[in-house]
């Protein structure tokens, strides 16, 4: 069997698949988030259990060998690590707002767009740029005594394997790497004022570094492959390889990828240019913070079950009578297809009359809204793959379909991992084939006249936004 492990912000998985591609079997873990005052901090120690839980409990439960594994993971944030991979402070996510005084102040001075015209990379609060330098500013000795700033997946991998602190095109894509070079480029270094902590970089591995479990959770000996991480991963695992196709992903974050041959430097700052294991090869990446999270929160301050969605939004009609939602719900605001790190969440349209399936109709159709709009910045030419914990809900995808205006190309299951299964069987030499691995579960067509009215619903949001961002920024 082959297994593929995702280690996710709130969720960490592991499943095992033949070599057909079938899911043979998933173990999952919740893992905690701390969240106060705008900063989101991870327990490094925390995860690394549930990802040797996970692989254990799989093992236990499919009695065939490991071929290998391919390793993913959540993307951004900050993970301190010194010389033996063990953590100096909790892990900063990349759902963290507290640099966004630093993104504020590069906006307005010119280093953020400096910065994007030469790696692509749109900053933002929670990605390791503004972090670093604020840990500089704040906590400069945590710094000092760390080895490595390394991404998640990096961190469970050098546990894993005993090796060195390495990452992956994909993950350094964010914010120092040249796309054309596939190199630290310096310059942003120093543009950051990070050039005396260059050293914490860890080593570029291109293509991912490989190396054997010392058996934690998995056999050892094991070949692990690290990388790359879970957006691109997740397009790995969908099939999205071809110029002008893309992938939206309905989970925690509201990803939107399109796969790209062009590298185009020039518009507004926004989003980022995924470097993949194809030299020339991109993923134009339009990854809006707050996906699944925000209909989570309503559906926590409603007091509406996730098992009531479905019945509630077949119930609702579209437009939810006049409820709209600007679902911009994360304390470091908004980074796709814009950067506006004071922006918040808006609802208008709220009366006494209005329902519980007006709100989730509402929230669900915001979403869907702010992922056509990051579809569209990103390039959406070809067909549209979609995958995530929103797939599970019948009547939001074809609600999400409506919204679009597109045929969505549903895949289930565990994508991420078994992206990083395909990405590691590529690394190993391995002859899956990748056509019957990603072969989507369904193909849900959009209803043309609730597209068009939706049409005019998106025109409508786009101004709602205009004004939600000039007041962000008043």
């Amino acid at each position: 069997m082959y297994v593929g492990i995702d280690v996710g912000t709130s969720v960490v998985k592991a499943a095992a698949f033949d070599a057909e591609g079938r899911q043979l079997a998933v173990e999952a873990r919740p893992v905690g988030l701390s969240l106060h005052g705008g900063v989101v901090e991870q327990d490094m120690e925390e995860v690394y259990g549930a990802v040797t839980g996970v692989l254990g409990a799989l093992t236990a439960a499919v009695a065939e060998p490991v071929e290998f594994a391919g390793l993913t993971g959540q993307g951004d944030g900050v993970w301190l690590v010194d010389d033996g991979g063990r953590p100096v402070r909790a892990a900063a996510s990349w759902m963290d707002g507290r640099a966004h005084e630093l993104v504020d102040r590069w906006l307005a001075d010119g280093t953020f767009e400096a910065v994007f015209r030469r790696t692509g990379s749109a900053m933002f609060p929670g990605c390791p740029g503004p972090l670093l330098a604020w840990l500089d500013r704040h906590e400069p000795k945590a710094l000092d005594t760390a080895r490595a700033a390394l991404y998640c997946k990096d961190v469970v991998f050098q546990r894993l394997t005993g090796a060195g602190p390495t990452t992956d095109v994909s993950d350094a894509s964010m914010p120092f790497l040249d796309p054309h070079t596939r190199t630290y480029d310096d310059r942003v270094v120093e543009l950051l004022g990070l050039t005396h902590r260059r050293g914490l970089l860890a080593p570029v591995s291109d293509p991912v570094a490989t190396a054997g479990s010392r058996g934690e959770g998995l056999p050892a000996g094991t070949p692990i492959a690290n990388g790359p991480y879970d957006l691109p991963a997740c397009a790995l695992g969908a099939g999205v390889t071809s110029p002008g196709d893309g992938l939206l992903i309905v989970g925690t974050c509201l990803a939107s990828l399109v796969a790209t041959t062009e590298l185009d430097l020039t518009g507004e700052p926004a989003g980022l240019y995924i470097s993949t294991d194809r030299p020339g090869h991109w993923l134009r990446a339009m990854p809006a913070m707050v996906g699944t999270a925000a209909l989570d929160w309503v559906l926590s301050t409603t007091g509406v079950r996730h098992d009531e969605v479905d019945g509630l939004l077949a119930k609702t009609p579209p437009g939810a009578h006049g409820v709209r939602v600007l679902p911009y719900f994360a304390p470091s605001g908004e980074r796709a297809p814009f950067v506006e790190p004071r922006l918040r969440a808006e609802l208008t349209g709220v009366c006494l009359e209005s329902t519980r399936g007006d709100l989730v109709r509402a929230t669900c159709e915001g979403i869907g809204y702010a992922a056509r709009h990051c579809l569209e910045a990103a390039g959406l030419t070809g067909s549209l793959a979609v995958c995530g914990g929103g797939t599970r809900s019948p009547a939001w995808m074809r609600l999400l379909a409506d919204v679009l205006g597109r045929p969505l190309r549903v895949v289930e299951g565990e994508v991420g991992a078994r992206g990083a299964v395909l990405a590691a069987a590529e690394r190993f030499g391995a002859g899956l084939d990748a056509r019957a691995w990603t072969r989507p579960t369904a193909v849900v067509e959009p209803d043309p006249e609730r597209a068009a009215a939706y049409t005019e619903g998106y025109a409508e949001h786009l101004e709602r936004l205009a004004g939600a961002r000039a007041r962000a920024r008043a």
